[in-house]
This record gives C-alpha cells, structure tokens and sequence, in this order.
C-alpha cells in the first residue's frame, strides 16, 4: 500500500464498539522490500489523536506526539521525531508539558528532563543524527490517566 511521500505520513486505527487490536508498521528507504514484522502484541491497545508541532518552512525537525496503549492508572505514549529538510541535523530535543496527575515512570531512546509537568526530551547518543526526509522516535510509559494529551509539543535542533 502506497502512503505518500516518505517525508510525511500518519496512519491512524480506530476500534469499532468497545473492541481492540494492534498496528504494526514497518518503515523503509530504499528499493529493498522491508523486513518480516515482529508478532503483533497481546496488550489491548488504545488510541488519541497526535499533537504535532508546526512544520518550519522546510527546515528543522517537528515532533508528532501520540498515545500507544493505556491501562487503568497509565499509558504508553510514541513520539515520531522527523527532520523536515534535505540536509541532516545534528541532534534534536522535543518540549511538551503533560497535564497534572501525569508522570513519566519510564523512557526509551531518549534522555528526558523532569518526569511530570515541563519535559524535555533530548536524542540519544545513537539517533540524534537525521539525514534530510529520515525520522527516529522515543516512547514513554506514564503514570495518570491519557484523557488529556500532552501539550505545547515542539522539536528543536541545534
């Protein structure tokens, strides 16, 4: 299935009278077909509509935050980080606030500063470089219930 330009794309589910399911999404650059997608995981998962930071005009990086999965007193969340522009960058650091009663309790590839409230989350020292086009992500499980989402979510790069 063709989704567009590699340079954007979002692909959204959405489960139909209370049921549930899992996604699982494998992105390639290059004519090689991709590799074999792991088994999709038993976890019920749930859905919330991403908050992106505002594309620059053609350059920089922008931040699509979304929640993967919840449970009664928590949540998972993913955060794509996308380089906008044909040269590559050289590190990057995402900003958003959670609402009150969120706390991160855990982060995967990235280094984040404060856990509740004001966060900053900076590359780690394996995916801070993005060719032009190219996007890593982090991900995060939080304490609190997903009923807001994060706000204020922004990328930078040096």
């Amino acid at each position: 299935m063709n989704l567009g330009s590699r340079n954007y794309q979002i692909l959204a589910t959405e489960t139909w009278g209370g049921g549930s399911g899992n996604d699982s999404v494998t992105v390639s650059h290059g004519s090689s077909p991709p590799p074999s997608s792991p088994p999709p995981s038993s976890t019920p998962s749930a859905s919330s509509s991403p908050s992106t930071s505002p594309p620059p005009s053609g350059s920089g990086c922008t931040a699509t935050y979304s929640v993967t999965n919840s449970w009664p007193g928590g949540f998972q969340a993913n955060v794509v980080v996308a380089n906008n522009g044909s040269s590559s960058l050289n590190g990057w650091t995402v900003h958003f606030t959670l609402p009150s009663g969120q706390t991160i309790s855990s982060l995967w590839n990235g280094v984040n500063s404060g856990s509740s409230g004001a966060v900053s989350v900076k590359n780690a020292a394996y995916n801070g470089s993005l060719g032009g086009g190219a996007s890593t992500s982090f991900g995060f499980t939080a304490t609190g219930s997903n009923a807001s989402p994060a706000s204020g979510v922004s990328c930078t790069s040096p």
